[in-house]
């Protein structure tokens, strides 16, 4: 159609003519379905050497692989092969209709799926039914026809599987680019997808506005910290597997004297680097190996294996402050990290006066922001904001954790 006759066309004629185009169009495709089945009947290798059919319409038509396997296997449903022993046509009839170019691909491809689940002896009815329908309605509706002949014809469904339940299908790749991020591939059964969507959402939650100002992370920005998090909760279980005997840990290397002053670089693990105000974070609350190094970095002397906050000490931690401590988190104590209000590499003590709970997010505000923290007359905690929050700096608690029920 001339592109002066396009502005002078009403909506009806314009809509006929992409109804005629689509019929050539589907017509067409038909057919080639048709020389595909006749090549791959006669010998595709013999033809033109190629080792299937789905190759060959990959470069003739300059398509993706698995776009041409749909092709193919959408022509072998329709289309019977020549040898004796060629499996018959799924949907003959829908061949016929498809040829006529009445019939889009989705909607072959529902009826020859509806099909492929009907006996043989009632697949011709049936086909008939499904066509009847596809002349008048969308390929949803047709799929819901076959539906409802399948049960009829099956109103108790398939057989219950009784063999061993199949293994789950679990995929993972973990790979570090040289930017030093990190990316995270995977695949999992439904079972295991639906645990790790409900771990993550409920950690991936927006946080208060309390104190803060509103949460502007992106959906996925708030499903990364929700990631960290569940790292953070399996590397803190007591149950966590033993790694050449030891609990899996990661290593960071780091100058005292960058670590006190929260300048410079930390290594951490065997490639990776982080800042040294980072490390001043994690070192609030880890186990700790001084070490002496030599001018080439040789170690001389290790020092022995120590945790700076003790399990009864965190335990008088949870019981204390209920969870994070920081005012508006609801966090738990299990999603918690031990903060040093004096930090102990500037002979801060490590005991409960000196110590709070907080989350790794409200953790790291903290270290980077005008938040103080203090321990009040009645020994809990309280925070002190920001002047550009508060003028006066009023001090302000958590009032959203349960507090003990003997408590007074």
């Amino acid at each position: 159609m001339a592109t002066e006759a396009v502005w002078q066309t009403d909506a009806t004629v314009l809509a006929d003519r992409i109804c005629a185009l689509l019929t050539v169009v589907r017509s067409a495709e038909a057919e080639i379905g048709a020389l595909l089945a006749e090549i791959e009947s006669r010998g595709v290798m013999e033809l033109f050497g190629y080792r299937s059919v789905a190759r060959l319409l990959e470069h003739l038509a300059d398509i993706p692989k698995s776009a041409a396997e749909t092709m193919v296997k959408r022509a072998r449903s329709l289309h019977p092969g020549h040898h004796l022993d060629s499996a018959p046509a799924v949907a003959p009839a829908t061949a016929a209709a498809a040829a006529e170019g009445r019939l889009s691909n989705p909607m072959i491809d529902t009826i020859v799926g509806a099909l492929t689940q009907i006996p043989p002896e009632h697949r011709e009815d049936a086909e008939q039914h499904l066509l009847g329908l596809a002349e008048d309605a969308g390929h949803k509706q047709v799929a819901a026809l076959g539906a409802r002949i399948i049960a009829h014809l099956d109103p108790d469904g398939p057989e219950p599987d009784t063999a061993e339940p199949a293994i789950p299908d679990r995929e993972l790749s973990l790979r570090r680019k040289r930017t030093g991020v990190w990316e995270l591939h995977g695949r999992f059964d439904d079972e295991t997808g639906t645990r790790a969507s409900a771990l993550l959402d409920a950690l991936a939650e927006r946080r208060t506005s309390t104190g803060e100002g509103a949460d502007l992370r992106s959906p996925q920005e708030r499903y990364g910290d929700a990631f960290s998090d569940a790292v953070d909760l399996a590397l803190n279980s007591p149950s966590l597997p033993m790694q050449a005997g030891e609990r899996a840990h990661v290593m960071v290397a780091v100058h005292l004297k960058d670590l006190k002053s929260g300048l410079g670089e930390a290594t951490l693990g065997d490639t990776g680097t982080m800042t040294a105000a980072e490390a001043r974070v994690h070192a609030c609350d880890a186990m700790i190996i001084p070490a002496v190094l030599g001018e080439k970095s040789e170690p001389l002397n290790l020092g022995r294996l120590r945790r700076l906050i003790s399990a009864g000490l965190r335990r008088a931690l949870y019981l204390r402050d209920r969870g994070c401590a920081f005012p508006g988190c609801h966090r738990p104590p299990r999603h918690c990290q031990g903060h040093h209000i004096h930090h102990w590499s500037e002979g801060g003590a490590t005991d409960l006066t000196n110590l709070v709970l907080m989350c790794a997010h409200h953790h790291r505000l903290l270290h980077r922001s005008g938040w103080e923290v203090r321990i009040a007359a009645d020994g809990l905690p309280e925070f002190l904001p920001p002047a550009f929050l508060d003028r006066e700096r009023k001090p302000r608690r958590n009032n959203l954790h349960d507090p003990l029920p003997f408590a007074a």
